[in-house]
C-alpha cells in the first residue's frame, strides 16, 4: 500500500502523541507520590471517581497531612472518608451522597452549598485554586484527545486549573462528545486500568406496589404538561424516570438537562425525542454528566446525537431559557402551604445539596411557554408524615423560594402558584396533601390566618 502524505502525516502525528502518552505512564504509587501534605485536590465526580488513584493516595495517609479532597457527587465507597483518616485527609463536597451525608453529620466532612451551575466559577475566577486533578478518562483517539467520559460538566474546569493533572485511563469509560476531551499534553501522569465504570441506576428498586402507583400518577400528571416540542430537564431520582413512560405519544421531545440516565434511550430509539425543535443546539441532546447503567454508557458512547458541555454553560439560567417549552422537573424532600421548598436537608440534618434545581427552575421560567415543576409524593414511604407541611422543620433549609415556584405536583395532582396570594396557595397546596393530613393543614392555615 502506498502512503500519501497525508496518512504519512496522520502517522507521524499518531507516533508523537503514543510517544508522549508512554512517557507520562507510571502505576497509581508513583502518581500519588506527587501529592503534598496541604494541597487541595479536585476528584472526577458522579460514576468518574478514579479509585484507583483515590485507593493509592490513601496508602500514604501517615505521610500526608491536611490535604483537602474537593468534589460533588460521588458514587462508590471513598475511603479517606473514614475516621482513621482524621488529620490526613478532609473532605469538601458540594452535594452529598450517603457516604459523605454520613460523614459530614459527624463533623468528619464538610459540605459547601452552591447552585451547580456556578460550581466551576470557584476555579475559572481563582477562589480554588488546586494543586491537583485526579481523572478518569477514556483512551485517547489518534489525535491524543482523551474524553471525560460520563462525567465532563463538573470536572473539565477544575481540572483545567489545576496545576497537576492525574488520569485514570480506562477503556471502559465511554468517549463521549461535545466539549468533553483533555489532550494528553495536558496531563501530567497517566495510570492504565481496565475497571468497570461505577453504575447508578435510577429511580429506587423496591417500591411497593402502593409507591409504583403514586410515582406512576405523579409522572402521569407532569407529563399532561409537557406539550409537543418541549425540551426537558429531570433532575435525579425516581420521578424523572416515571414521566418518561408517559411520553409515548408526543412529539418532537428534546433534552437540555444537567444530566440524563437510562429512560431516554427508548424515547430516543422511537423517534419520540428527537430534538428537533430546540431553539439552541438542534438535533442534540446537551448535558453535563450521566448517572446510569452499562447500558446508558454503551449508548452515548461515540454517539453524534449528544453532546456534554460544562456546568456553567448547561445550567446556566440564561442559556436554559433559550428553549422555548422549557420543563423543569425536580423533586423535593418537604414543601411549605405557602411554597417554601425544601430539598437538601431534613430539619438541620444536611441531606444532598442545591444541584441544579434552581438552575433550571429559574431557566425554565425565563423560557418562552416554559414550566417549573416541583415534584414530590404527598407522603413519606409509610404514610405516616405529610411532605405538604404546615412550615418547614425548623432549620430546614429554603431551596427554591416561594416566589420561584410555580407548579407543584402530587399524585393528587397538579398546581400552579405563580402570581397566586398566600392564601390561594393554601388552598391549592392543601388540595394536592393526602387526605388524612388536609384538615390538619387547614386548621393550621386558619390560626396564621392564611384562610
Amino acid at each position: 500500500m502506498i502512503q500519501t502524505k497525508e496518512t504519512m502525516q496522520k502517522t507521524n502525528y499518531a507516533s508523537n502523541y503514543q510517544a508522549s502518552y508512554k512517557s507520562k505512564l507510571v502505576n497509581a504509587e508513583e502518581a500519588m507520590s506527587v501529592i503534598k501534605t496541604g494541597d487541595k485536590v479536585v476528584v472526577h465526580s458522579n460514576c468518574a471517581v478514579p479509585m484507583r488513584l483515590i485507593d493509592a493516595l490513601v496508602l500514604r495517609k501517615n505521610e500526608l497531612f491536611n490535604v483537602e479532597m474537593i468534589h460533588v457527587l460521588s458514587v462508590g465507597k471513598l475511603p479517606y472518608l473514614s475516621r482513621d483518616m482524621e488529620g490526613h485527609f478532609r473532605h469538601k463536597s458540594y452535594f452529598m451522597g450517603a457516604d459523605v451525608r454520613k460523614a459530614v453529620a459527624e463533623g468528619d466532612a464538610d459540605f459547601a452549598p452552591i447552585f451547580l451551575f456556578e460550581y466551576p466559577l470557584l476555579f475559572s475566577r481563582g477562589i480554588i485554586k488546586p494543586d491537583v486533578a485526579l481523572i478518569h478518562v477514556s483512551p485517547p483517539d489518534e489525535h491524543g484527545f482523551c474524553s471525560y467520559g460520563v462525567e465532563v460538566g463538573i470536572t473539565k474546569t477544575s481540572a483545567e486549573k489545576s496545576s497537576i493533572v492525574i488520569a485514570q485511563v480506562n477503556p471502559n469509560m465511554p468517549r463521549t462528545l461535545g466539549d468533553s476531551f483533555i489532550h494528553i499534553s495536558k496531563i501530567n501522569y497517566i495510570v492504565e486500568c481496565d475497571d468497570p465504570v461505577a453504575e447508578l441506576p435510577q429511580g429506587e428498586r423496591d417500591l411497593t406496589p402502593e409507591q409504583e402507583h403514586i410515582y406512576s400518577k405523579i409522572g402521569e400528571y407532569i407529563a399532561n404538561l409537557i406539550e409537543d416540542g418541549s425540551t426537558l430537564q429531570m433532575g435525579i431520582g425516581v420521578i424523572p424516570d416515571s414521566v418518561l413512560q408517559f411520553l409515548t405519544n408526543k412529539k418532537d421531545i428534546g433534552i437540555h438537562s444537567e444530566m440524563f440516565s437510562d429512560g431516554i434511550i427508548e424515547l430516543v430509539e422511537k423517534g419520540i425525542l428527537n430534538n428537533s425543535r430546540k431553539k439552541i443546539h438542534p438535533g442534540k441532546i446537551i448535558a453535563g454528566f450521566v448517572l446510569g447503567t452499562r447500558r446508558l454508557y454503551d449508548f452515548i458512547d461515540n454517539n453524534p446525537l449528544i453532546e456534554f458541555h460544562r456546568q456553567e454553560y448547561v445550567n446556566d439560567p440564561f442559556v436554559i431559557a433559550q428553549n422555548t417549552k422549557m420543563v423543569a422537573i425536580n423533586s423535593a424532600i418537604e414543601v411549605d402551604i405557602t411554597g417554601q421548598v425544601c430539598s437538601d436537608s431534613i430539619g438541620t440534618r444536611l441531606f444532598s445539596g442545591f444541584g441544579g434545581q434552581v438552575d433550571f427552575i429559574r431557566g425554565a421560567a425565563r423560557s418562552e411557554g416554559g414550566k417549573p415543576i416541583i415534584a414530590l409524593p404527598s407522603s413519606t414511604k409509610d404514610g405516616k408524615i405529610s411532605r405538604i407541611v404546615p412550615q418547614l422543620k425548623p432549620g430546614a433549609g429554603v431551596v427554591t423560594s416561594r416566589a420561584d415556584v410555580h407548579h407543584v405536583v402530587t399524585e393528587y395532582g397538579e398546581v400552579d402558584l405563580f402570581g397566586k396570594s398566600i392564601r390561594e396557595r393554601v388552598k391549592a397546596l392543601i388540595s394536592i396533601a393526602h387526605p388524612q393530613f388536609r384538615d390538619e393543614l387547614t386548621a393550621y392555615a386558619k390560626q396564621q390566618k392564611y384562610l
